[in-house]
């Protein structure tokens, strides 16, 4: 993965002119405030993006709904033209091509995820999809939600990209991230936007320097399915919700600690580690390079960045692939996670799937002397549908330990079909659905006993 680079004179910065170097700085600045520096609201932390996207959502919160009804049945109606029929005007233009001629699954997502959406904003068929616990809580409360994170996201993330930060912060980071997590060091400034921000984010970016050809294959889907955490405005739901609030700190250290373990050991392990180390099929794979030994880390990192923003285009062209971002979120995205995301929550609903599944862990839970085993054990596998759910289910145990535990546990699993499963099965990242659910199963494994051990501490 590394290249050697070629020698740089210690002067060698002073080539660049003052705009280079604002090129590179007020974009990057303006980058990191929207998407990685939180802030305080009436809610609760939060970052920016996600703040304004939930401003947006709530000034149009009425018709936001029809319009992501009609943009899934545009994008089912433009994949089946392109499918089917095959116009020159799509298969020639090769943005149209790899947005609507896709195979046969994402066809029959897309065109599940429309029917879905149509169903539940009209009520009409069967109510267990329009429900407000499955389709209804996905087409009026999370799709919005997304239709407008994905708007300001796809739209601003050129920032992140394109001028010179993730170079600057690759250089910082490089001997952090790859001996700990067997990664890049740009994907510092992934992993933390999805740590601090929200998982939405974290699979956009990631996704997008996929496509681009900065991760391999194995980088993109770990980061994806290791950093991208709930926000922490969520978190605070979540314990409010089981009426833990006054444990908060505690709580958010638990998740901290049992994420950044399950963070050291799954890369390293089936079936993360078994991806292979080769970039996205139609890009050119971007090596990382090495730092020379006669350059520090922050003149190299620096270096870098202002030659990356200088390669740039215009504003006419970012703002042209920002735009392409948002469609591709819109019209690629928003179907499966309604598709995928109903599907699982009708399932955990109204069907004793998840019950059944979660018993193996009654008895494991009742050894690690967890109190009210049996009806803590449902939760630890109903999460998958939605992260929400093991909240929902556990607020009536008594035990706070018990409750404490679930909601760790419903936290670090990370992986939830409602809305990021969904988006990474929408998105080009070489993740299936069989692989999501061995890595819910690993990190549900390996955060259980460390949450355990805390709370028996605390408790």
């Amino acid at each position: 993965m590394n290249e050697m680079p070629k020698a740089i004179k210690k002067n060698d910065v002073k080539m660049f002119t003052v705009g280079d170097i604002l090129k590179f700085l007020i974009p990057s600045l303006f980058g990191i405030l929207l998407f990685v520096v939180p802030i305080s609201t009436d809610e609760g932390m939060t970052i920016p993006v996600a703040f304004f996207a939930e401003l947006i959502n709530n000034s149009f919160s009425k018709i936001i709904p029809s319009i992501t009804v009609w943009i899934m049945a545009l994008s089912s109606i433009g994949t089946i033209i392109a499918v089917i029929w095959k116009p020159k005007f799509i298969i020639k233009n090769n943005y149209l091509n790899t947005l609507l001629n896709v195979g046969f699954f994402w066809l029959t997502a897309r065109l599940l995820g429309a029917i879905f959406a149509i169903i539940t904003l009209f009520k009409i068929g069967p109510a267990m999809i329009f429900s407000e616990d499955t389709g209804g809580l996905l087409i009026y409360d999370l799709i919005p939600l997304l239709f407008s994170m994905f708007l300001l996201a796809g739209l601003l993330l050129p920032l992140l990209l394109n001028f010179g930060l993730l170079e600057f912060f690759g250089a910082l980071l490089i001997k952090v991230m790859k001996p700990l997590f067997k990664l890049p060091g740009r994907s510092s400034i992934d992993c933390l936007a999805s740590w601090v921000g929200d998982a939405t984010i974290g699979v956009l970016l990631t996704a997008k320097q996929y496509e681009d050809g900065y991760y391999t294959k194995r980088e993109a889907a770990v980061i994806a399915t290791t950093f991208s955490v709930v926000s922490i405005t969520f978190t605070i739901v979540v314990i409010s919700y089981l009426d833990l609030e006054q444990y908060f700190l505690h709580y958010y250290g638990t998740i901290v600690i049992a994420g950044l373990v399950a963070a050291l050991i799954m890369p390293r392990i089936p079936p993360l580690s078994r991806k292979a180390d080769t970039g996205y099929e139609y890009t050119d794979l971007k090596k990382e390079t090495k730092i020379p030994d006669n350059v520090s880390k922050v003149k190299w990192g620096f270096r870098q960045a202002v030659l990356k923003a200088k390669k740039g285009n215009g504003p006419g062209s970012v703002l042209k692939e920002g735009v392409q971002n948002v469609l591709d979120m819109w019209l690629g995205v928003l179907p499966i996670v309604m598709a995928i995301g109903t599907v699982a929550l009708v399932i955990a609903e109204f069907t004793s799937f998840f019950s059944i599944i979660g018993k193996p862990f009654e008895p494991i839970l009742s050894l690690m002397q967890v109190p009210e085993a049996s009806q803590a054990a449902q939760t630890m596998v109903v999460g998958f549908a939605d992260m929400f759910m093991p909240a929902v289910i556990g607020s009536g145990i008594e035990s706070e330990m018990t409750r404490f535990i679930i909601a760790c546990v419903s936290v670090t699993q990370l992986v939830y079909m409602s809305e990021m499963g969904g988006l990474i099965l929408g998105s080009k990242l070489p993740i299936t659905i069989l692989d999501l659910i061995w890595i819910f199963l690993l990190r549900t494994c390996i955060t259980l006993p460390i949450i355990v051990v805390i709370a028996h501490i605390i408790f």
